[in-house]
């Protein structure tokens, strides 16, 4: 939910909290990401780039749904990080979230870890 703090937007059924971990940002997506929301974790991902984070972790663990917008929204991220030189891990991912990565293939494209801090001693190590 968005609480009004700093570094957290929401638009109805997303938010997205983010916070910055030395050189790497985590951005937790919370609710439903579709195509009335994706604008919600788009922005903020754009920003952490703008803002020379190129290693993002998300931390899918409160993400309820993602359809193939999201979906494109997480490999545009993908493709500027890595152009940059980092990339986007993401973590504890809901099995119904998975499973969209499942069918459509796309986890085999995103380091997939357990939890997010999995995924940040991943980044500390590359």
């Amino acid at each position: 939910m968005d609480r009004g703090m700093p570094g957290s937007t929401s638009r109805g059924r997303l938010t997205v909290d983010v916070r910055h971990q030395g050189s790497s940002a985590v951005l937790t997506p919370e609710g439903e990401l579709d195509h009335h929301t994706a604008e919600v974790l788009s922005a903020p991902l754009e920003q952490a780039l703008e803002d020379g984070c190129s290693r993002l972790v998300l931390d899918c663990s409160r993400l309820e749904f993602c359809d193939s917008t999201g979906l494109n929204v997480l490999l545009g991220a993908r493709l500027k990080a890595e152009a940059a030189g980092g990339g986007v891990h993401l973590a504890g991912m809901l099995p119904v979230v998975a499973r969209v990565f499942e069918i459509t293939g796309a986890g085999a494209v995103f380091t997939v870890h357990d939890d997010v801090d999995a995924a940040l001693a991943h980044v500390a190590e590359a």
